[in-house]
C-alpha cells in the first residue's frame, strides 16, 4: 500500500491522539510509547513524501530502502531535517531534550513487557517544545 503525504500527516495526528489516550493509564504505558513513536515516524515520512514528485517512481533502490524504515534518526536525515533540527536545538534546549527522548524509540518496543514510559515519550512528542509540533511546521 502506497501512502500519500496527506495520509502520513493524518496518521501522525491519529497516532499521537491514541498515544495521548493510552498515556493516561498506568496500565497502557507500553501502547502509548509505541504509538507516540509511530506518530513521529509518520510525520517524518510526510516530510519525505513532500520531497517527491507526483507519479515519480524512485529510481534509486537504496533510497527506497532507507525511507522504508522505522529508524527515526535515519528518517530525520532522509527528510533533510537534520541541519534544521541542530540549529533549532541550539536555540530551543527543550526541543533538544525531547528529541533525545524520541530518537531512541524503536518499533521493537512492541515486544517490551515493562519499563517503557509512554507518558514521557508522549509529552516529548506532543508537548509545547515537542518533536511533532516542530515537524508539523515543516511537513
Amino acid at each position: 500500500m502506497i501512502l500519500t503525504r496527506n495520509q502520513f500527516q493524518r496518521l501522525a495526528e491519529i497516532r499521537a491522539r491514541e498515544a495521548g489516550s493510552l498515556s493516561k493509564s498506568p496500565r497502557n504505558q507500553l501502547g502509548a510509547y509505541y504509538l507516540a513513536g509511530y506518530a513521529v515516524e509518520c510525520a517524518l515520512k510526510a516530510c519525505i513524501a513532500k520531497k517527491t514528485r507526483r507519479h515519480e517512481f524512485p529510481r534509486d533502490r537504496k533510497y527506497v530502502e532507507k525511507v522504508y524504515t522505522h529508524d527515526l534518526q535515519a528518517l530525520m536525515k532522509e527528510a533533510g531535517l537534520n541541519n534544521l533540527l541542530e540549529r533549532e536545538i541550539k536555540i530551543n534546549k527543550a526541543l533538544g531534550t525531547n528529541w533525545n527522548t524520541v530518537k531512541i524509540w524503536s518499533e521493537q518496543s512492541r515486544y517490551e513487557i515493562s519499563g517503557l514510559k509512554g507518558k514521557d515519550l508522549y509529552l516529548a512528542v506532543t508537548g509545547t517544545d515537542g518533536v511533532l509540533p516542530w515537524i508539523k511546521r515543516l511537513w
